[in-house]
């Protein structure tokens, strides 16, 4: 998988990693945290998404795609980077139903528009309209 590591890192760039890999792999692979920064809003334990970005020393309130969520009712969510834990948040959306919108997301190599969701095995058309304005591609 192939995920892009910026922000407060010694080696900000491009990195090829195993699948199965780890937010902690990233930072490693990229050389580290630079000297003074933190991790603080990042989940180091959390599975990487090919494609992802992962921003070393974020300020507070500005999460990028993929960290933690800090206010679920108004986040727009990115369908390609969400974490399993976010699309959870989703209004109708539980660990099946997130596993589910993964599942696609993987299996043809990312959402290119917001109606796709609509051919996630459980989304019919009224928790397609309650998930619509929170999602994003």
């Amino acid at each position: 998988m192939t995920v892009h590591v910026a922000g407060k890192i010694r080696k900000p760039g491009i990195y090829l990693l195993p699948a199965g890999s780890r937010v902690a792999d990233a930072v490693s692979a990229a050389g580290g945290v630079s000297k003074g920064a933190s991790t603080g809003q990042l989940n180091l334990a959390r599975r990487l998404i090919d494609g992802e970005q992962i921003v070393v020393g974020a300020p507070p309130g500005h999460a990028a795609p993929g960290s933690p969520m800090t206010d679920p009712a108004t986040a727009i969510l990115d369908l390609n980077s969400a974490t399993p834990d976010q699309l959870e948040q989703l209004p109708g959306v539980g660990e099946v139903l997130a596993a589910r919108i993964v599942e696609f997301r993987t299996s043809r190599g990312g959402f290119t528009t917001i109606d796709q969701l609509r051919d996630v095995s459980g989304i019919g058309p009224r928790k397609f309209e309650e998930i619509k304005p929170k999602v994003r591609v």
